[in-house]
């Protein structure tokens, strides 16, 4: 029981089976690390702080695109720059990037 502003708020806890763990035997917790780079955007430096898992999809990315992570970071910031006006949080726009890059990848690998 958690008393709240002198009323009595009750939680229950009710455990379930996790089926699938995330927290696999193979998961490397070095993946959750975050990074610092330094990173030019459409000529202007600037430092990213991405988690390693991110920085490895991003090489991914511009290898396919046969350009550097940079220069795949900096048609990122121009495209949602003319497109959207530019964004609040460019770092969160790059992670969601990232998960829909993968997940779109993940879907074209079953099919």
């Amino acid at each position: 029981m958690v008393k709240v502003s002198g009323s009595e708020v009750y939680k229950t806890s009710r455990r379930q089976d996790i089926r699938v763990d995330p927290f696999s035997h193979e998961f490397d917790m070095e993946l959750a690390r975050p990074l610092s780079r330094s990173v030019r955007l459409n000529g202007f430096a600037t430092c990213l702080r991405l988690e390693q898992v991110y920085w490895d999809i991003l090489a991914r990315m511009a290898k396919r695109n046969c350009c550097s992570v940079s220069a795949l970071l900096s048609h990122v910031d121009r495209e949602v720059h003319l497109r959207h006006g530019g964004v609040k949080n460019f770092s969160g726009l790059v992670r969601v990037m990232c998960v829909v890059h993968s997940l779109s990848d993940s879907a074209a690998s079953i099919e």
